[in-house]
């Protein structure tokens, strides 16, 4: 794979989608942090729809129960609907947080402390889709490629935070290597697993 060429490919899509990420309005970040609920061993496009309908219907607000909104869309929708229910208890002291700490690294381990259903992708997921730069989601896309290239040897099985770290570091001094952001690298290699950018 030159990595280089296909960058340049997709470079200008890659670029706007990011800017996208770092415009998205304060009032969608709830909906944001609950789509990142939602994907872990799901389509992020069939989340997303889920997260549409929920946003419709005034999620945030109303009493609503979002069960029959992911139950035939989302895998362990039962767990998940409850872990969305939890967070819309917790959002007002998230919210505050995110203000309030400016360091990303800082904010994914408050994330992760106080989110149920976050893991260190999750909420790096999550960051990156607010505008947060430079924390990696190490999915089985960005793991292929990166064992692709030769950046780690090989795919693990499980995700310690400790190993989940060495990762990051990894494919951060990679990044510098050859020029490209982490995130802009994040892109790319999904782009080239499922054909487009997406969230």
């Amino acid at each position: 794979m030159n990595l280089l060429e296909e960058y340049n490919k997709r470079e200008d899509i890659i670029k706007k989608r990011l800017e996208d990420f770092s415009k998205v309005p304060k009032e969608d970040y709830f909906y944001e942090a609950c789509f990142c609920i939602l994907t872990p061993q799901s389509s992020a496009k069939s989340c997303w729809k889920a997260i549409l309908l929920l946003k419709e219907n005034d999620f945030e607000n109303k009493n609503i129960n979002p069960v029959e909104y992911l139950s035939d869309r989302i895998r362990f929708h039962i767990n998940k609907s409850k872990y969305l229910l939890e967070f819309k208890q917790k959002w007002p002291l998230v919210k505050e947080k995110l203000e309030e700490i400016k360091d990303s690294r800082e904010l994914r381990e408050y994330l992760i402390k106080n989110v149920k259903g976050y893991g260190y992708k999750e909420a790096s997921h999550f960051l990156r889709n607010i505008g947060h730069r430079n924390v990696a989601i190490l999915d089985r896309h960005i793991l292929k490629n990166l064992n692709k290239l030769n950046v780690i040897d090989e795919i693990p099985n499980t995700l310690t935070p400790k190993k989940y770290f060495e990762i990051e570091n990894k494919f951060i001094e990679f990044s510098n290597k050859v020029d490209i952001s982490m995130d802009e690298l994040d892109l790319l290699f999904w782009s080239q697993e499922t054909g487009e950018v997406f969230k």
